[in-house]
């Protein structure tokens, strides 16, 4: 190999931040042609990761890495939300761990790269493409380190009402309350300004209602009549007993102690 092509080759190798995935626009942009990427495929200086990106030879490469790519290379609109970013944040605990799944947040046009699998990144992938808030905002969100790079995730107050957002369908009602409980530190001003935006009526009844029946100290703080609740019933659960304030169904079970 020349000396331009080895200095091109170790600029790109020194540059690579370690645990994540290159994309191959992202790399044609910076100047490797696919010609030039397929060379290098070839010598071992890069390995396939799928049709469209790279990793480097012998790394390991998991879901935060792979998200980096699509959010700062790709520029979707997708971030880690719901349990997973609660996890990360140390809400998730009181759930015992079987098969990690991860959580993604998207607004609805958003389309993932091939590569970007479940399966791929041996794990079980929950997409969710929603209009949960609307798509220009950023409220919510914080970045989280991860080895060498950052990736953008929800904020704890943003991934709770992603989570009551799944509710029943592919977060149980049990679970979430259990893990609302632990949400003791949720900033007032942040909850407040997520829920003026929340899109969704029943999102924002079932999270006030687990909130409260936690007595959590910042509910206190929220201003409640500046946030739109809607009107007429809403059923959360099958088979549920009605809870009087915020007009959903909730299990038998929960009744004593609602608000």
């Amino acid at each position: 190999m020349g000396n331009e092509k080895a200095s091109k080759i170790n600029q790109l190798i020194s540059k690579w931040p370690r645990g994540t995935i290159a994309t191959a626009s992202y790399l044609k942009r910076q100047g490797f042609t696919y010609d030039l990427l397929t060379k290098y495929r070839r010598s071992g200086w890069i390995r396939s990761f799928g049709q469209g990106a790279y990793i480097l030879p012998e790394d390991r490469v998991e879901w935060p890495g792979a998200l980096y790519a699509v959010q700062s290379q790709l520029e979707l609109d997708v971030h880690a939300g719901g349990k997973t970013a609660l996890e990360l944040k140390g809400y998730g605990h009181y759930v015992p761990e079987e098969t990690k799944t991860l959580f993604l947040y998207a607004q609805p046009k958003v389309i993932l790269p091939a590569w970007f699998s479940g399966e791929r990144l041996g794990l079980s992938l929950v997409v969710t493409r929603t209009s949960l808030f609307p798509g220009n905002s950023r409220e919510g969100f914080s970045e989280w380190k991860e080895r060498e790079f950052f990736i953008r995730i929800s904020s704890p107050e943003r991934a709770a009402l992603e989570m009551v957002f799944l509710v029943p369908e592919k977060v149980s009602f049990e679970e979430a309350l259990l893990i609302m409980e632990s949400l003791v530190t949720l900033r007032p001003e942040v909850v407040q300004k997520l829920l003026e935006i929340c899109r969704f009526v029943k999102v924002k009844r079932l999270f006030m209602y687990m909130a409260e029946k936690h007595k959590h100290p910042w509910v206190e703080k929220l201003d409640l009549s500046r946030i739109d609740f809607g009107k007429g019933k809403r059923r959360i659960v099958s088979g549920g007993e009605l809870n009087p304030k915020y007009q959903i169904t909730v299990p038998r079970e929960q009744r004593e102690g609602t608000v």
